[in-house]
């Protein structure tokens, strides 16, 4: 006898010896329990429900002291779980204290309407690529970067949100949020989760390889945070966003209780900012998501302990996560000339939502300003891990102030699903933007640039993850696994 699952498992890690596993099981269930190594039947705690059933979380405290395998096992009311492929069991990698680890980085996990999704052949053949490569050489950590699932349909999926959406501006804004509608928007969410995360192969890939994730706009809809603030804080958008945050806080973050959380045990919850420590890598998750706005990227408690983290850290590897890069093509001129325009408002979005949007230029000078000072003081590797713009690229800032000074490097991998820019998307969007060297300081002694990867053109515009894996040459070796026959790899020393 056993009982099926609704949902995962999905792994998690939130410090160098916890891990954490959540499912998703039938609202009937009283009990889950997870089995593995000398541990039996760890209980598991209830953190919530979705409306597809309730949500659970399970912890792992786990032996480094040598590489191993871990298999574990589920159990709900005293029955064998299975996964929706019939599996009972799982298993997982640890890497030794002295291991390198090995790393997967991806984003943009979905599609943006409809059209893309019946028009691409095989739309998980990346997922097929990082199962086989995790079977040949098993990854330590899965990193996410933003936009795991894309959520722009509920427009079209919810009735009461379709007929909202077609209202004048200043009738939307002065309507409120139904309890039908609510509780529509919460149903679309928990199914859209369920739907996506159970396709195979990538739902072993969650089960299987431990993941940290960020939310960025898809996860609750397009452009999310960069809306005239008279939209963006009505109340059937912010009953939305509320939704949103609940499934990505239960099922992305894997609960409140998560140890990594910057504000962890406090409440409420206004920034999902997150560190941890993995093996010699310190990794800063930021969340460039919950508090964004036209003005601001982060609010000025994360903020605080941004700079606080980055001035204490030591670490001679720090990974830092941006969904949005924080080093790209230049938007300046196509945002000045939509400014002048009567599309201002249809467009903004896309263009304010750019680190370089000359709304978040202060905030993006002091996250680089901090970036560089942490690396030039601990003397270390600093690589932000960036999403979004569906090309894989590479950007770096150097400091030339000294000799001494280190440079932070910046990897983009986008698409894991999502389909990169076709030829002339690319042309047009090459001709309303540059990537010429950036000057940011008066003396031009920081300055940042987009680089070419090796084996590849200096944008990769096919569908990609990158995997990051340290060299015996000490060389933190970046590889971009695509589908097309290039095959872009870069060493950051």
């Amino acid at each position: 006898m056993h009982n099926k699952l609704v949902l995962g498992p999905i792994l998690g890690l939130e410090s160098d010896q916890l891990y954490t596993v959540v499912v998703v099981t039938k609202k009937s269930a009283d009990s889950v329990h997870v089995s593995y190594l000398n541990h039996q039947l760890v209980p598991a705690q209830l953190i919530g429900e979705i409306s597809d059933g309730k949500v659970w979380r399970m912890e792992l405290s786990i032996d480094t002291s040598g590489a191993d395998v871990i298999d574990y096992s589920l159990q709900q009311d005293g029955l064998t779980l299975i996964d929706q492929q019939g599996n009972q069991s799982w298993s997982f990698y640890v890497p030794s204290e002295k291991e390198k680890p090995k790393f997967a980085y991806a984003s943009c996990n979905g599609f943006s309407d409809l059209t893309l999704m019946n028009t691409t052949d095989e739309p998980f053949r990346l997922w097929k690529t990082m199962a086989s490569e995790h079977k040949r050489e098993p990854f330590s950590l899965l990193l996410m970067g933003g936009d795991q699932v894309y959520a722009d349909a509920i427009w079209t999926k919810i009735s009461l949100l379709k007929s909202w959406n077609e209202l004048d501006r200043k009738e939307k804004v002065k309507r409120r949020a139904t309890k039908n509608m609510v509780k529509q928007i919460d149903r679309f969410y928990s199914e859209l989760y369920v739907d996506r995360w159970n396709r195979e192969p990538m739902a072993s890939m969650l089960a299987s390889i431990p993941s940290i994730m960020m939310w960025d706009d898809h996860d609750i809809f397009d452009g999310w945070g960069s809306y005239p603030e008279d939209i963006q804080t009505c109340d059937v958008y912010q009953a939305i966003f509320h939704s949103a945050r609940k499934h990505f806080e239960l099922l992305q973050v894997r609960g409140k209780q998560n140890r990594s959380l910057m504000q962890l045990n406090t409440q409420p919850i206004v920034h999902y900012g997150a560190t941890l420590t993995f093996r010699d890598y310190d990794i800063l998750v930021l969340d460039n998501r919950s508090e964004r706005s036209l003005s601001k990227v982060m609010g000025s408690e994360q903020w605080q302990s941004v700079s606080s983290y980055l001035a204490q850290n030591t670490s001679p590897n720090l990974l830092i996560l941006s969904a949005v890069p924080v080093v790209y093509r230049d938007f300046s001129f196509a945002e000045g000339a939509v400014d002048a325009t009567p599309w201002e408002e249809e467009l903004t979005d896309d263009l304010k939502d750019h680190w370089r949007a000359k709304e978040h230029e202060g905030e993006r000078s002091r996250l680089i300003m901090h970036l560089l000072e942490s690396g030039n003081r601990r003397q270390g590797r600093s690589v932000i891990l960036s999403g979004d713009v569906h090309v894989g690229a590479l950007g770096v800032i150097r400091d030339r102030r000294s000799e001494n000074n280190r440079p932070v490097h910046q990897v983009v991998s986008s698409g894991i699903v999502h389909p990169a820019p076709s030829y002339m998307q690319w042309l047009g969007i090459c001709a309303i933007t540059n990537d010429r060297t950036e000057h940011l300081d008066e003396n031009n002694q920081i300055i940042t640039d987009m680089l070419r990867p090796f084996g590849s053109d200096k944008y990769i515009r096919s569908r990609n993850f990158a995997t990051l894996l340290e060299g015996n040459d000490n060389k933190l070796w970046v590889n971009w696994l695509t589908e097309a026959k290039d095959k872009p790899n870069f060493p950051i020393l």
